[in-house]
């Protein structure tokens, strides 16, 4: 296990309302979509869990049952199964439920990221936390939160992570303006500016859903007024911390140039399933040899 030092408290917000993958997120949490075996929200989790965060704290909404569900045991189908004396599919749902110490609060009003992270207060209190979006998936041979976490201690701030897109992509995300560090292996964040116009992107680093925060971002956050899409931005009270003065001001980043995938685009979606589906013990084999043939039939 990696280890994320004294900082313990993770939140990972869920409360979107999946909109991009209806209908099929009609009736249950786009969280809870299958990549490969497993839900999404679960290898979030996992990531938490395996860099060493022992308390999380999801925030949810409405029609969110399923991901309290899919976290808590199952007596009646774990009896079922170990009846049956199957061994495998008995341990992989017992997985789930064994990753760690999860408590819910609802967001309410889907008032955007800030206000969801805003839920976390009185959980969180007075200490740095960390941040998981759901709908992106960082490889699990890949390190960052363990990284963050010691670049945080380091600052005293907060930590962002960043990562290199195609600059005709930067408008889907939060950019960043930096400054190199000397002898760090991070950077200083100058400003942030939330899904910019190409031509008004200060760079082509792309804000990721990945944070390491100060407590002092709570005092922000009820003070940030709505901003993109009339939603509390967490990147508009990350901007403020950057230009702050004093105990838990300042904002770092680490730049990330490992694998993520993002669950919340189909395209993305498609590519995280067969990414991991073909690195899989028991699929890979098969998908690697049906992939070949299907590639070679597109081209003829």
């Amino acid at each position: 296990m990696t280890n994320a030092s004294s900082i313990t408290k993770a939140v990972i917000p869920a409360a979107g309302l999946g909109t991009r993958f209806l209908p099929a997120t009609k009736a249950m949490p786009k969280e809870m979509l299958p990549v490969v075996d497993k839900p999404a929200i679960q290898y979030v989790v996992a990531e938490a869990v395996k860099a060493g965060f022992t308390d999380l704290l999801m925030i949810t909404g409405r029609n969110k049952r399923a991901l309290e569900d899919h976290f808590d045991r199952v007596p009646s189908l774990e009896g079922s199964l170990e009846a049956k004396g199957d061994d495998e599919k008995l341990e992989a749902i017992r997985e789930a439920t064994r990753l760690g110490d999860i408590h819910y609060v609802r967001q309410g009003d889907p008032r955007g990221l800030g206000h969801a992270v805003l839920c976390a207060k009185k959980h969180v209190g007075h200490e740095p936390f960390a941040v998981l979006l759901g709908d992106d998936l960082i490889d699990e041979r890949d390190e960052l939160l363990s990284v963050m976490a010691a670049v945080q201690l380091k600052t005293g701030g907060s930590v962002i992570a960043l990562m290199e897109v195609e600059p005709e992509q930067i408008s889907a995300y939060g950019c960043a303006n930096v400054v190199a560090v000397e002898g760090g292996d991070f950077v200083k964040v100058l400003g942030l500016v939330e899904k910019p116009a190409v031509e008004d992107a200060p760079s082509n680093l792309a804000v990721i859903g990945r944070y390491l925060l100060h407590p002092r971002v709570f005092e922000v956050l009820e003070h940030t007024a709505p901003g993109r899409g009339n939603e509390i931005q967490l990147t508009d009270a990350l901007q403020e911390l950057a230009a702050a003065e004093g105990d838990g001001a300042g904002v770092h980043a680490v730049v990330f140039r490992g694998r993520r995938y993002d669950t919340g685009d189909k395209l993305s979606y498609l590519q995280a399933n067969i990414t991991l589906a073909v690195d899989h013990e028991d699929l890979g084999p098969g998908l690697k040899s049906w992939l070949k043939d299907f590639v070679a039939d597109l081209d003829d």
